[in-house]
């Protein structure tokens, strides 16, 4: 018995990287694409796809937000990866003004990021 659990342990942890379906983004190489002054608003869709979200500033000035989970430990994992929730997020916020790029900024974030609020000590505002 000993011997089938190691093995279908063994299978399924070798086969993990094989479980690839969807489209792989790597928001932090594909925001050294992005130059700004001479990148327009269709180079940046070609690049990156359609944004995750958009934002009118003006109307002159539009945003492009697009974001990525970055997955925890073993979320790669066929099995245990949807157990196992994100350890972070990646993001690039694109500026446009007209049709040009004005900025691109990415920004990663953790879960830990936000553990202070747990232990800060609140003081009540009257």
């Amino acid at each position: 018995m000993r011997h089938i659990l190691l093995l279908l342990f063994v299978a399924l942890f070798s086969l993990s990287g094989c479980s690839s379906t969807k489209q792989v983004r790597h928001l932090a190489s594909d925001a050294v694409l992005i130059k700004p002054g001479q990148s327009t608003a269709k180079e940046v869709q070609k690049y990156m796809g359609e944004p995750n979200g958009r934002r009118e500033v003006s109307p002159t000035v539009t945003e492009y937000v697009y974001y990525e989970n970055r997955p925890g430990f073993l979320g790669n994992m066929p099995v245990l990866g949807s157990m196992v929730g994100p350890a972070g997020y990646e993001m690039i916020i694109v500026t446009f003004e007209k049709d040009m790029v004005t900025s691109c900024e990415f920004r990663n974030f953790n879960t830990s990021d936000r553990k202070w609020v747990e232990d800060f000590t609140w003081e009540e505002v009257k």
